[in-house]
């Protein structure tokens, strides 16, 4: 919009090439603007301000009313929901039934009540190729690491040993050691096997190329279990991602030791306390904003449906908000360990399906 000052400044301007002979529509443009607003200026008269600003419009529609901002802010403030982010607060409410709006509105009003800032959510390939492993359920294809805990001063770690199922997200098993050790790994993957039934059923157990890993006497114990191996390339640590993305979870964890465990029972207390957490609270992106729990044993399908549902019926109440569909809560049917391109492109596709 231009002001009071410019507009008349134009008008001097135009009115001065007028007298020198100039027409008046090569003037305006001249001027950038329109021979209709210099017209509606000249009757308007040159002192007079934009009305546009002015002007009472009717409230959109789909406009958030003051008691549904409150009730967005006053839902982020709760307890429960004080340190999780939209994407993970909206998906909670929907379980308990309720629909306010959605995450990108909840970001707007979090922003317009400056409440953004308290919360914070986390290749260049070898020439080696590397196996894709698809999951169509849980206990097919896992991952595990080890990764360092620091101890009580520096230099000491306690070594945490870790299984995730990477179709559910669900920690399988555990174990913390003072070192790292082929014993301790097989130890680890005959608990995890038997304590899941899938001794000679067709697994995949994928990790990076670790010591522990790769001994003579951990892959002997896996040809007798009837698991399938699997490793990153050398020198690659986006090969083994489920691992490496849920070490970063726990390490960013907001109670998280960063000082050190005073001893080994003192760690093994706080991953047996942060693994129940995740596995039964933790609500994962990666799997519809379900927890790994719900996913491994099968009762995520039930909590999606009630989720569309209720994503409906809100629709319902107030179609003008709804441009689109509403959110797409079908379960993702296959996860993939290192997709090759191709894999990724039908998944793109299938996705779209859905949606």
């Amino acid at each position: 919009m231009i002001s009071t000052a410019d507009r008349k400044h134009v008008i001097q301007l135009i009115e001065e090439a007028r007298a020198s002979g100039a027409r008046l529509a090569p003037a305006c443009k001249e001027l950038d603007i329109s021979v209709r607003t210099y017209q509606r200026w000249i009757t308007e008269g040159e002192y007079t301000a934009d009305k546009r600003p002015l002007v009472k419009r009717e409230a959109p529609k789909n406009k958030l009313s003051d008691e549904e901002k409150k009730q967005i802010i006053t839902s982020i403030n709760a307890p429960k929901y004080a340190d999780l982010t939209p994407a993970q607060i909206v998906p909670k409410l929907a379980d308990e039934g309720i629909y306010i709006a959605s995450e990108s509105t909840f970001c707007r009003v979090m922003k317009e009540y400056k409440q953004s800032s308290k919360r914070t959510p986390v290749r260049n390939l070898g020439k080696k190729t590397i196996t894709t492993h698809i999951a169509n359920g849980p206990n097919e294809v896992w991952s595990w690491d080890i990764t360092w805990l620091p101890g009580p001063i520096k230099g000491i770690y306690f070594k945490l040993y870790l299984i995730i199922d990477i179709f559910s997200r669900f920690i399988v098993h555990w174990e913390i050691y003072e070192e790292e050790k082929a014993s301790y790994a097989e130890q680890i993957i005959k608990k995890a096997v038997f304590k899941h039934g899938v001794f000679k059923k067709p697994l995949v157990l994928h990790s990076d190329n670790g010591s522990p890993m790769k001994a003579q006497s951990f892959q002997t114990l896996l040809d007798n279990l009837g698991i399938t191996k699997s490793y990153s390339r050398p020198r690659v640590s986006n090969d083994n991602p489920f691992s490496e993305s849920l070490f970063k979870t726990l390490k960013y964890t907001k109670d998280y030791p960063t000082e050190g465990f005073e001893d080994i029972k003192a760690a093994r207390k706080w991953v047996h306390h942060f693994t129940n957490l995740y596995n039964t609270e933790f609500l994962h992106s990666g799997i519809k904003f379900v927890t790994p729990y719900q996913r491994h044993y099968g009762l995520e399908k039930e909590v999606l449906k009630n989720r569309d549902r209720v994503y409906q019926k809100a629709k319902e109440l107030k179609t003008e908000r709804w441009s689109k569909n509403t959110r797409n809560w079908k379960p993702i049917e296959k996860v993939a360990l290192n997709p090759t391109d191709e894999i990724k492109t039908t998944t793109d596709q299938e996705i779209r399906q859905l949606t």
